[in-house]
């Protein structure tokens, strides 16, 4: 029986190599050898894969698919069509190299063009100077929670935390292991709906570094500006796991920042770590081999076999982005989506309420609550039957929350605000 074509069947049908004449298979090569130096920031260098022309160009951005839903996860959340796409066409065989990049070896030509790319076009979304080196991890951010302790300071140093949700309150209890963090302010009594002032912060002096989470992925509170640390070297070290490559970023400004991809640019497994190369090399004795960001640095993030498919993903949601017109244009698209769903809670006359503070409200993730809170169950089982889904809150929270990272459509902001206004017209 002749069974019909449907998207997801297109993978099964790309031809193997062994169909194509020997002379349409180019060989591959490295484009980027380990000891190449690194690339300059604000320059974006095209690297494509010489193995094959048969899949060089990316599938046009479709409309969104009547079969997808709108998906409104936290993460792993939502990613691009238009990159799904390419990776289908690709995962076969990847551009004539008779493997999928599931396959390859991490160390072979093949996947040293990938992952050396992904860096290159990182370096060129963030204009990340030179003097900073790029990490494609495992273990998700909260390994790093350990990881930036054990490689910035010895166990009797002092590290400064300014606490505005629940990644951040995470993040200080892991550091009690390892060196002596303070607590220069938390928002917990005020349920993290607000972000201080940061004149009237008493930090320490002494404090190797100071820890930031740029967006609280739970509470929906994300940092606007950032503060100085007052210790002598200036260490300011960010998670920026939910709103990473969301808009443009002063990497001179931090020491570290990192970020799990699974939010923002790439499906779980990766955690991406950005360190100015001056603060690598000193780890404590007892630090794991795998936590110590020298030996990662050293080998170019191929110490071990990394999450592979993962970099390949976040490559090219990478590309997809510098195609957008870069983090400045990306930041736009973000700001309207959030205007059009901030504005439909703020309009609502308390039927629909967000309790953080407007001034620090989150562009990637929007916890809103129900004036009638026994609807909120019925609110979220209707929006999946109108193919929206992921939107019940965090459990330790609550109520809602809608996730509108870079890859929610604004169709998809759109619609959520029209079943809204629908839901409360029926309940009000």
């Amino acid at each position: 029986m002749a069974m019909a074509t449907t998207p997801h069947s297109l993978l099964l049908q790309n031809p193997t190599h062994h169909q194509l004449p020997k002379s349409s298979i180019a060989k591959p090569f490295n484009a980027f050898p380990l000891t190449s130096s690194r690339i300059t920031p604000k320059r974006s260098i095209s690297i494509t894969c010489a193995t094959s022309t048969q899949i060089q160009d990316r599938p046009p951005a479709p409309a969104h698919s009547q079969e997808r839903l709108f998906n409104f996860a936290a993460g792993p959340a939502i990613l691009p069509e238009n990159v799904l796409l390419k990776a289908q066409s690709e995962l076969y065989n990847y551009r004539g190299s008779g493997m999928s990049v599931m396959e390859m070896s991490h160390r072979g030509k093949e996947f040293l063009s990938i992952i050396q790319k992904a860096e290159s076009d990182l370096r060129a979304l963030l204009e990340i100077p030179d003097e900073y080196a790029v990490l494609f991890l495992q273990g998700g951010a909260t390994t790093q929670f350990a990881a930036i302790p054990l490689n910035l300071c010895a166990p009797s140093d002092p590290v400064d935390f300014l606490v505005t949700g629940s990644w951040g309150d995470k993040a200080i209890k892991e550091a009690k292991k390892y060196c002596k963090p303070n607590l220069i302010w938390s928002g917990k009594s005020e349920k993290y709906t607000k972000i201080p002032a940061f004149e009237g912060l008493e930090q320490n002096p002494d404090a190797k570094y100071l820890h930031i989470c740029a967006n609280e992925t739970i509470h929906g509170v994300e940092f606007k500006s950032y503060p100085t640390p007052q210790n002598a070297t200036g260490i300011l070290v960010a998670d920026m796991s939910s709103n990473f490559c969301s808009k443009p970023v002063d990497v001179s400004k931090f020491g570290v920042i990192y970020a799990g991809a699974q939010k923002n640019v790439g499906p779980s497994g990766v955690t991406i770590v950005i360190i100015r190369k001056d603060l690598i090399g000193n780890a404590q004795e007892q630090t794991p081999v795998m936590l110590d960001y020298k030996i990662h640095a050293e080998n170019n993030s191929l110490y071990n076999t990394p999450p592979c498919y993962g970099i390949y993903m976040c490559g090219l949601v990478f590309e997809d982005l510098l195609e957008q017109g870069g983090l400045k244009e990306v930041e736009k698209k973000n700001q309207k989506k959030a205007e059009i769903l901030y504005k439909a809670i703020d309009e609502s006359n308390g039927f629909f309420r967000c309790p953080v503070e407007k001034s620090v409200r989150s562009l990637m993730n929007v916890p809103f609550t129900l004036e009638k809170s026994e609807l909120e169950a019925e609110f979220v089982k209707e929006a999946a039957k109108e193919k929206m889904v992921q939107l019940k809150g965090h459990r330790s929270l609550g109520g809602m929350r809608a996730s509108i990272y870079n890859a929610m459509p604004l169709a998809g902001v759109e619609k959520l605000v029209a079943f809204m206004k629908d839901f409360q017209a029926k309940h009000a």
